[in-house]
């Protein structure tokens, strides 16, 4: 349930230790462990037509590399053929640049030189970034990659590059750089996401405020509002307003970060709209970011996400009442799909 959240579309499933005295390579055990994790992948929403589904022995070796010799019965792939089946991801060169920073370094002689790996887009020396939400604009010098100078970085490459006149304390970790010519990142004011509490001992309230993992951002940020409870299953929504949520619920919720943030909505960059709620040391909760709202100096609320009349709304629409309505009311259509 997890992975499929978070965006996971294929998946291998590997039946291990069939070599143990209780199994012995039995065919009809595996038969038995594949319908049951098959009925709840269809539960979570996979298509287990395009789930293979591996009889191993990691232990022995068995049916990883090689066919195996102890299930002449299983004629599917071996786990490294299953792993070939999968497809490549398509890298999102096209959109906008956004690159979440791991770290900031002062270098001598050279000067100040963040990291982090390009989630979106492509970046190249010369180009002139803006790190949000500190709002702090510069050029990007030069690109390196495991020492060796890069003409292009493009999603997927962990880099450091040197930048002009900007000081080491001025940006820092879970900042995100983006082209200043090309939809800049911001920061925002508050977003509203689907979350799913998967593991918390009491129930979640208004007025929560635990530590949120986004990106390379670790901030805490308080529920300001549950909107409504949805039915994990189907996405409709089964509750206005609830109370509180707990174990096992899904739910639409208004969060307000406590300290500056960069987010943006999962349908337009997903590696920058999802999240993991960390508390007590653990993972209490998973979520999506839906529609982001941000505050102009001038005083307007723009948003960015949203769907209306299944077209896209772009980035950048004035906020107003009516616009909220259709927002809300899409971003349930959009969790039935």
């Amino acid at each position: 349930m997890l992975a499929f959240t978070l965006g996971v579309k294929q998946m291998i499933v590997c039946t291990n230790k069939m070599d143990d005295k209780s199994v012995n390579w039995s065919q009809k055990r595996y038969e038995e462990i594949m319908k049951e994790v098959q009925d709840y992948l269809k539960k979570v929403g996979y298509n287990v037509k395009n789930v293979p589904f591996v009889p191993i022995s990691g232990w022995a070796g068995d049916n990883m590399l090689e066919k195996s010799s102890n299930m002449p019965w299983y004629k599917g792939p071996t786990l490294l053929e299953a792993l070939d089946g999968l497809e490549s991801p398509k890298r999102p060169t096209e959109k906008p640049l956004r690159l979440p920073l791991q770290d900031v370094y002062k270098i001598g002689g050279i000067g100040t030189v963040p990291v982090g790996r390009v989630e979106t887009g492509i970046m190249k020396p010369g180009d002139t970034v803006t790190f949000a939400p500190v709002d702090v604009t510069t050029e990007v010098k030069s690109i390196e990659m495991h020492h060796e100078q890069l003409a292009e970085a493009a999603p997927g490459d962990n880099v450091g590059f040197n930048i002009k006149n900007v000081a080491v304390k001025d940006i820092r970790r879970g900042n995100v750089c983006s082209n200043a010519k090309n939809d800049p990142a911001r920061g925002c004011d508050s977003f509203e996401a689907q979350v799913i509490i998967l593991n918390h001992p009491g129930e979640i309230g208004n007025g929560y405020a635990p530590v949120l993992d986004c990106h390379t951002a670790h901030i805490a940020c308080k529920f300001q509002e549950i909107l409504s409870k949805i039915d994990k299953r189907t996405g409709q929504e089964t509750e206005k307003f609830p109370k509180s949520l707990k174990t096992g619920n899904a739910g639409m919720v208004t969060l307000v970060p406590q300290k500056p943030m960069c987010v943006e909505a999962y349908a337009e960059y997903p590696p920058l709209g999802r999240f993991a709620v960390r508390d007590m040391r653990k993972t209490v909760a998973v979520g999506v970011i839906k529609i982001v709202r941000r505050k102009l100096p001038d005083g307007s609320w723009i948003q960015s996400g949203g769907k209306d009349d299944g077209k896209k709304v772009a980035a950048d629409v004035p906020l107003d009442k009516k616009a909220m309505k259709a927002a809300k009311a899409a971003a349930g259509a959009e969790a039935k799909k």
